[in-house]
Parts: structure tokens; C-alpha cells; sequence
């Protein structure tokens, strides 16, 4: 009898109240709830990892050592659970040899395909290279009409210098008494002189045909012979006619250019057999990049525009640069940019043959004085880079080198041999160039043999199936070629799911985190009918998700909370999605149900005439774009998934911003000018990256609230009395920590083939302080009490410390009340470590002049949390700066006062600006996507606020 519900008892990880939850397998069930109230410990720390558990639990000791002992989840028991595999929101490798292609295993059936139905093709004479036995030779001569008259040819010479006196008289002894010498015939009876000086071909004519029937015999032989004696090579001179050349070697009978035995590890660029000698098979290589030595063309030598050479704890660069200068005349004081272009060549070049005297001060005080030969600045940083031995060394001359691709192989990773390689006249790289709707499109119209078509048939079905994956979970964008460490972590979830439904695995219990993210409103409904069809094979989905499109297709909703944190963990409401819009206690349901909603603004700011403007946006697959942001006001930046919206804002406008006005060295995508940076003084990118990579870094330490707690407990007349400082009461440093676990808390046992155990310090307990810090105490707390509190407890315990709350009532702000103030870093997710961020900036003091840049903000944030968000971004906008989010939730592109919608597609498709304007101007152009799924929030929005303005009314009559 089949199991029909998976049965949770107890689970008590994290925040979880010992609950129980039943859960109908085979079915699509969607976990919903505030950040924080416990949706991932129940789906991942609890559901997950018991099924991992088990598994690993079931295999021998001798394997166990290798994947290592997983912790048994804090549950009493769970009934019915299948084989889990987790397909979470983690980047996929950062392996720069890793490709979307090899991800998703589509790379490994092509270079299977390629290996048994490509056709080697001579690159220089561009005909294809077979070998060919006589009989088929004899055969293609056969095929001419009767009487037909032929010369069989041994070709011996080609295109080579000399007299060729040994090569005749060697013919001439074996009985041959014809040749051809630069297409003229001569008897070797006679007397041949040829030029020394001049190039030379000589055939020997080893036979004279006439086409009919019963010669086949003997022009087999002739063909024999002319093979040995032209090393395998044959010439067929068809009188009157063209000319034919066989070979029976895998090689271009004219270059001689030759392929080996084609088989699939010759397309791997992982491998020796197929990647390219000059770079490995990266496909490109660090350059000194002079965009990156010269940052800033506004500045003059003087004021350091030569990055690399800017004084630090040495001068001695910019005195050799200040002596070049003095020798080549060259002005110091004149903006780089207006530097005639032979000056800059000498300074960044530098000359073989120039001596150039240089005196300098070295860093002892001592006066040298040489003439030296002067190597450029870009030779510099080259052989500095390549011959230090200090990685401090190499990472900052590696700031001035940026990726260019492989002059050998141009950027496709192959050896020549192996892209010589063609199937209908395109080599596997320039397949896996193309986009995952393009590569369809080509194997949709492949015209192969019915014998190739009967070998690649079943590749060709399993390439297509698992492009068509990808295509269905909104990926069609994408190139095969693609780095896999440059997706998104949306992406990446969703090739990951792409190469589990390809997989056809049924009774798995698949767990999914947001596989939303990123994806266009558009695309989610193809999303969806992914995770339906995996459902529908025989597989449960447990899908943690705020997606409102998501939970309406669930077939069972689970609403966890009430609160986040401490006030979340248990389950609010469970049932079908109508279920819990109908329950009055599920927040949830109240948004979907319309009783709750996230209502418009009032009404749009207007532009104050400061523009940040953008012209000829050329990087990836932008098109020429030209583009206009008003500051001062809330921009959304849309469109569907691949559209240009990261390439536009993270590659061009963000890096161009920090490199004017920070001198940051990344280097902008391509763009003609940025106009409006006058305007600004800050840009601040608020990214989900950690907050820090060790778990000594905490929220109260980031923000800096946790300076100002330790001010004030060395402001106690305790520790003034036992003469404490304010570093006493840091975990970091000596003094008041504890020695026996550095400050940690607790301490890590190594079980080595067991996985590692940590556990509380036996000195401090797990408070990280020594006995005689903690006994310093503020209103009855000591420093490790504090750091036990959550934010909502610390505001409340620190009401009465104006610069203290100020910085805890912006976490609060942004949603963050559950969280403690000592929780490690580590721990935080992405969407956590972004407000955090949010957070720091809130409490600084702004002047209207800086620029905000969120990439998607609403990452792992309910609806209610959103709610919260988008009045902290408003607050900031209020203040006079500027905030753009690049955002798909409509929930926030309606409140937003300038949208600006790229597309129309994806890819190749994309890069262009399809609308700008308000959310009401986007509605009215019919080729926004964004705008034709906004038009019914705006509408249903508008509806909803006239009846409240209506309510309101009422209410103020009576």
C-alpha cells in the first residue's frame, strides 16, 4: 500500500516549537511565511536533512567517511519520507572551466555527437578531409561518361624551391618517363632545367585512361602506384576537365592539414587532448588592461592618473615617472587625455633604445642617479605580475589586468584541430555560443545523412530534452558557453532543476528554495508548469516560496509563523490555497485573499531636473542603449530574465560611478558617456553577499551598534573602578575575552573521518568572555546577554540611549527584530545580510546626494516583509537620494515613481530600452511585458484605494 503523507513529529530546529505537520506526498506543496518564522528550518534542517541522513546512514562505513556523518535534525520522528535531493538558491561553481554546457551535462552528449558525425574540414583550403580507399576512388572516376580521356598523376613536388635535379633522376631510374612540371609536360628523356629561385610542382604521369568498361583493373593498379609514389597522394587529370585529388591518409591532400582519430575527449576543453595550448582551454587570458592603469583620463600625471605607480609606502615610481616625463618633454600638469598620443605611448610602452638618466631618493634616504632603459608602465605591471613571489604583489597588479580572450583560439577554448570539425558548417563552439533557443532552433533544422541521422539519434533526443529543460524553466537566454560562475543564484537553482527533470527520477522528495528568483513575471507560469510535471511523474515538491502565482498553484499551502524569530515557528495555517485565504489568522492568506495589500503611492514624485543619463550602452547584449535615470526619485529597472538589466546598472552605471567617484579599479562595461555624476557624492550597492566570512562578525558589529554598547558599558562606574577600557569588552582582542576559546564561544573538536564537533567552551560557556568582564553589568546585563538579545528586546532594553536606538530601530525598520545581536554572519541568509546592509545606511546622516543601487531586493522576503522594505527605501528617497532596484515583484514596480523596462526578450533579443516612465505611461506601451502584467495590479490597486478613500469618508461623515 503507497505512503500518502509524509508525517513531521516534533521538529524543534532553530526557532520550530516542537510542531507537527502532516504533509500529502506527490504533490506540490508550497511553505510560505515572514522571513525568519521557520519555513527553511522545517523544509532544509529538519525535512532535508533527515532524508540526507538516511541515505548517508544506509551506506557503508567505508563510503560514509568520504561524504562525512550528518547530525540527526532535532524531530522526534518522520513517517513516510522519500529520498530528498535540496535544489537551493547556492551559486553553482566558480570553477572558471565550468559552463552552463557542462553543468546541465548537454556539452557531453555534443561532443559526442561531434565525434561521430562531424566532418573534419581543411580550415585553410576549406574542403572536407577524408581518406578514401582506391575502390572508392576508382569508383568516383568511374562515374564519368564513356571515352572520357584521364591522366593519373603522382604528385611528388608542391610548391617548393630548387632545381629538383635528384627528385628527376630518381623518376627516371624507377621507368617513368612522363612528368608535369608547373602544369607543362615534359618527356625526362629531354634535358630539364629548372630556376633555383622559383617555386615548383612536378607530377609523374603514371598512367593515360580512357573511360569504358573493363578498364576498372587497370586503373586500380595505376592508382596504386601512384599512392606509393605520391606518399598516399593521387591526382586524376581529366582532360578538358577538372582535376581531382585523392588521398588515402586523414589529411588535406593540398596542406597536408591533418586531423587524428576524432573521438570525444578531443572536444573537451577540460582535457590535453582538446584544449587549447596558449590558454589551457579558459578560453582567455589576463592582459594589462590601459583602461585600468589610467583609471581616469581627467587627471594629469601629477595628480596620479598612472594607477599602478601611485606613491604608497614607496616614491619610487612616481619619480621615475616624473624623470620620463622630464626626458620626453612630456607636461605633467596636462589632463591625460589631452596628452599627444606618442607621449602616452612612451609612458605606458616605454622604448628599447632611449637611456633615460634617473636620479631618485631611495626609501633610506639615499641619493642614486642612472641612465636606464625605460619599459613602460604596462611591461611593469606584466613582469611584476608574472615574476613576483608575493600574492599581495600579484593581487594588485592583477587590479590593472582584466580577461581577454585567446588570440589562439579566439575565446573558444579548442585546439585548431578540433574546431576544424564541422556539422552543417559550424564547429562546437560556435554551437555553444549560441542561446539555448538558437541551439534548438539549429538542431530543429539539421540536415544530416540517413546513416548520420541513424547514429545520432538517440544524442540528438537527449540534447534536445534537456535544451527543452531549460527553455521551460525560463533559461532560454542563456548560452551553453556561459561561465557557470556568473549566474545568479536564480539561475543556477534553476539548472539545477532543469538537470533534475531531466533526470526522470520518480518518488523523490525533491526541496526547492524560491526557484522564482529572478524570473519575470512572464516566465513564471512555464516555472510552474515545470514543478507540476515533475509532480505529476510521482514526485512530492515541497517549494519554500513568497511567489503569490507560485501558491496559487499549490496544491497544499502551509503558512508558518505568526511572527519571525522567537515569535515565529509554529504552523499558522495549513490547507489548500482557498483554505488559507479563508483563515483569519494567516497573514498570508489575508494578502491573498486581497483583505490585506501593499497600496500605491499617493502619488509620483516628479523629476527636479537632475538627470543621470547614460549614452551608447554597448556591453554584452546591450544595443547602443541610451538611457535617462531622474535622481531624487524611487527607479525600478525590469524586464524578463536576460533582458540587459545587470549588464546596464552593475556592469556600466555602478562600476562607472565608483571609479569616478571612489577611483575603485573595476573596469566599466563599454558606454560612449555618463552624464549628472556631478550630482552625486556616494553610490552604495547593497548586495547579498555576507556581511562578513567568519562568525566573530555579527549585525551589532557591522552596524557598528556594538561600539557604542561597549562605550557605555566602559562608561559603568564598575568598570571605571576596575579601570576597564572600552576594548576590554570586545571578543576580538585580548583582555576580556576568554583565552580558552579566543572569543569564539565554543570550541571545534576534529573527529576526522566523523564530521567535526563543536562544542560550548567549558571556560566561558559559550559567552565568550572572561569571569571578570562579565561581572561589569548595564541594567542588570552583562556583554554576552546583550548579544544574546534580539533586536526587538535590545530596543526596548536600550530605549533611553538615543545614539544605541537610533541604530537598532533601523534593523527593526527593515524587518529584522527577530534576529540577535551576536549571530554569527555565517548564519544569515542573503536576504538578511542585504537589510543588515540597508540597515548601516539608514542611520547615517544623508545630504541628497547619494545613489542607491538594490539588486532585487525582495530576495526571501514575504509579502508583509516587503511591505516594510519599500517604506525604509521611501524614507530614503524622501531624504533626497536615490534608490534603484532592479526588481521583477510587482508588488514594488507599482510603487515605483520611474520605471525603466528593457527587453523585449531575452539575450540576443534583449538590450534594448522597450518604455520608460511611470507604472501608468509603462501600461500603455503594448511591447512591455512588465507593463501588460502591471496593467491588472494597477487597475485591481486603483480599485482597492478608491474604497478605502470611500470607507475613510464614510466613517469621517458618521
Amino acid at each position: 500500500m503507497a505512503i500518502e503523507k509524509l508525517i513531521v513529529k516534533g521538529a524543534r530546529a532553530h526557532n520550530l516549537k516542537n510542531i507537527d505537520v502532516t504533509i500529502p506526498r506527490d504533490k506540490l506543496v508550497v511553505l510560505t511565511g515572514l522571513s525568519g518564522s521557520g519555513k527553511s528550518s522545517l523544509a532544509f534542517d529538519t525535512i532535508y536533512a533527515e532524508g540526507q541522513r538516511r541515505y548517508v546512514e544506509s551506506l557503508s562505513s567505508y563510503a560514509r567517511q568520504f561524504l562525512g556523518q550528518m547530525d540527526k535534525p532535532d524531530v522526534d520522528s518522520i513517517e513516510g519520507l522519500s529520498p530528498a535531493i535540496s535544489i537551493d538558491q547556492k551559486t553553482t561553481s566558480r570553477n572558471p572551466r565550468s559552463t552552463v554546457g557542462t553543468v546541465t551535462e548537454v556539452y557531453d552528449y555534443l561532443r559526442l555527437l561531434f565525434a561521430r558525425v562531424g566532418r573534419p574540414t581543411c580550415p585553410i583550403h576549406n574542403i572536407e578531409i577524408e581518406s578514401q580507399t582506391i575502390e572508392q576512388m576508382v569508383d568516383r572516376v568511374m562515374e564519368y561518361p564513356e571515352r572520357t580521356k584521364l591522366q593519373v598523376l603522382a604528385p611528388l613536388v608542391s610548391g617548393r624551391k630548387g632545381t629538383h635535379v635528384k627528385v628527376l633522376e630518381d623518376i627516371k631510374k624507377q621507368g617513368y618517363v612522363r612528368v608535369r612540371i608547373d602544369g607543362k609536360m615534359h618527356d625526362l628523356g629531354d634535358e630539364i632545367t629548372l630556376e633555383k629561385n622559383k617555386k615548383h610542382s612536378i607530377d609523374v604521369i603514371i598512367d593515360r585512361i580512357v573511360v569504358k568498361d573493363g578498364v576498372s583493373a587497370r586503373l586500380a593498379d595505376s592508382l596504386e602506384s601512384a599512392l606509393k609514389l605520391g606518399d598516399g597522394k593521387t591526382l586524376i587529370d581529366v582532360i578538358d576537365k577538372e582535376e581531382l585529388l585523392f588521398s588515402e591518409h586523414h589529411a588535406c591532400p593540398y596542406c597536408g592539414f591533418s586531423i587524428g582519430e576524432l573521438e570525444p575527449r578531443m572536444f573537451s576543453f577540460n582535457s590535453p587532448f582538446g584544449a587549447c595550448p596558449e590558454c589551457d582551454g579558459l578560453g582567455s587570458r589576463l592582459e594589462v588592461d590601459k583602461d585600468l592603469v589610467i583609471p581616469d583620463w581627467d587627471l594629469t600625471l601629477r595628480q596620479h592618473a598612472v594607477a599602478p605607480w601611485e606613491p604608497t609606502s614607496s616614491q619610487y615610481y612616481p619619480q621615475l615617472l616624473e624623470a620620463v616625463a622630464n626626458h620626453y618633454g612630456i607636461d605633467m600638469d596636462t589632463a591625460v587625455k589631452d596628452l599627444p598620443e606618442a607621449a602616452l605611448d612612451k609612458i605606458l610602452n616605454g622604448s628599447k633604445s632611449d637611456k633615460i638618466y634617473f636620479r631618485y631618493e631611495n626609501d633610506f634616504g639615499q641619493i642614486r642617479e642612472n641612465y636606464i632603459i625605460f619599459e613602460g608602465v604596462m611591461k611593469n605591471v606584466e613582469r611584476r605580475f608574472k615574476e613576483t613571489g608575493s600574492d599581495y604583489t600579484r593581487e594588485q597588479m592583477e587590479k590593472y589586468m582584466s580577461e581577454h580572450d585567446c588570440p589562439a583560439c579566439k575565446g573558444y577554448r579548442l585546439k585548431k584541430e578540433t574546431l576544424a570539425v564541422l556539422i552543417q558548417g559550424q564547429h562546437i563552439s560556435q554551437t555553444t555560443s549560441l542561446s539555448v533557443a538558437e541551439t534548438l532552433q539549429f538542431f530543429a533544422n539539421l540536415e544530416l545523412t540517413e546513416k548520420e541521422r541513424a547514429i545520432s539519434k538517440l544524442i540528438l533526443q537527449e540534447i534536445k530534452e534537456r535544451l527543452g529543460f531549460l527553455s521551460n524553466v525560463g533559461l532560454d537566454y542563456l548560452t551553453l558557453s556561459r561561465a557557470a560562475g556568473t549566474l545568479s543564484g536564480g539561475e543556477a537553482q534553476r539548472i539545477r532543476l532543469a538537470t533534475q527533470i531531466g533526470s526522470r527520477l520518480t518518488g523523490v522528495l525533491y526541496i526547492l528554495d524560491e526557484p522564482s528568483i529572478g524570473l519575470h513575471q512572464r516566465d513564471n507560469d512555464r516555472l510552474i508548469d515545470t514543478l507540476k510535471n515533475m509532480r505529476d511523474i510521482g514526485n512530492t515538491l515541497i517549494v519554500v516560496e513568497h511567489d503569490e502565482d507560485t501558491m496559487l498553484a499549490a496544491d497544499y499551502l502551509i503558512d508558518v509563523g505568526p511572527g519571525a524569530g522567537v515569535r515565529g515557528g509554529s504552523i499558522v495555517s495549513e490547507g489548500t490555497p482557498e483554505y488559507v485565504m479563508q483563515d483569519s489568522n494567516s497573514l498570508t492568506g489575508q494578502y491573498l485573499s486581497g483583505k490585506k495589500f501593499i497600496p500605491l503611492p499617493l502619488e509620483r514624485r516628479k523629476s527636479d531636473g537632475r538627470y543621470l543619463e547614460i549614452k551608447g550602452a554597448k556591453e554584452n547584449n546591450l544595443k547602443n542603449v541610451n538611457v535617462k535615470f531622474p535622481l531624487g526619485n524611487f527607479i525600478a529597472v525590469t524586464g524578463v530574465s536576460g533582458s540587459g538589466k545587470s549588464t546596464l546598472i552593475n556592469e556600466i552605471l555602478r562600476k562607472n560611478l565608483s571609479q569616478k567617484l571612489y577611483r575603485a579599479k573595476a573596469k566599466p562595461g563599454r558606454f560612449k558617456e555618463m552624464k549628472g555624476i556631478e550630482h552625486l557624492e556616494k553610490v552604495i550597492d547593497i548586495d547579498q553577499s555576507p556581511i562578513g566570512r567568519t562568525p566573530r562578525s555579527n549585525p551589532a558589529t557591522y552596524i557598528g551598534v556594538f561600539d557604542d554598547i561597549r562605550d557605555l558599558f566602559a562608561s559603568t562606574n564598575e568598570a571605571k573602578i576596575r579601570g576597564y577600557k572600552k576594548g576590554r569588552f570586545s571578543f576580538n582582542v585580548k583582555g576580556g575575552r576568554c583565552e580558552a576559546c579566543r572569543g569564539d564561544g565554543i570550541i571545534k573538536i576534529e573527529m576526522h573521518f566523523l564530521p567535526d564537533v563543536y562544542v560550548p567552551c567549558e571556560v566561558c560557556h559559550g559567552k565568550r568572555y572572561n569571569r571578570e568582564t562579565l561581572e561589569v553589568k548595564y541594567k542588570g546585563k552583562n556583554t554576552s546577554d546583550i548579544l544574546d538579545m534580539t533586536v526587538e528586546d535590545a530596543l526596548t532594553f536600550f530605549e533611553n540611549v538615543p545614539k544605541i536606538k537610533r541604530k537598532l530601530q533601523t534593523i527593526y525598520d527593515v524587518g529584522l527584530g527577530y534576529i540577535t545581536l551576536g549571530q554569527p554572519a555565517t548564519t544569515l541568509s542573503g536576504g538578511e545580510a542585504q537589510r543588515v546592509k540597508l540597515a548601516s545606511e539608514l542611520h547615517r546622516r544623508s545630504n541628497g546626494r547619494s545613489f542607491y543601487i538594490l539588486d532585487e531586493p525582495t530576495t526571501g522576503l514575504h509579502v508583509d516583509d516587503i511591505s516594510r522594505l519599500l517604506l525604509v527605501l521611501q524614507r530614503l528617497v524622501e531624504n533626497g537620494d536615490t534608490v534603484l532596484v532592479i526588481e521583477h515583484n510587482l508588488d514594488v514596480i507599482k510603487t515605483a515613481d520611474y520605471i525603466v523596462d528593457l527587453g523585449p526578450e531575452g539575450g540576443d533579443k534583449g538590450g534594448t530600452i522597450v518604455a520608460t516612465g511611470t507604472p501608468e505611461q509603462i501600461i500603455q506601451v503594448e511591447e512591455s511585458y512588465t507593463g501588460s502584467y502591471l496593467k491588472p495590479i494597477l487597475t485591481r490597486e486603483r480599485i482597492r484605494m478608491d474604497k478605502l478613500i470611500q470607507e475613510k469618508e464614510h466613517e469621517h461623515v458618521k
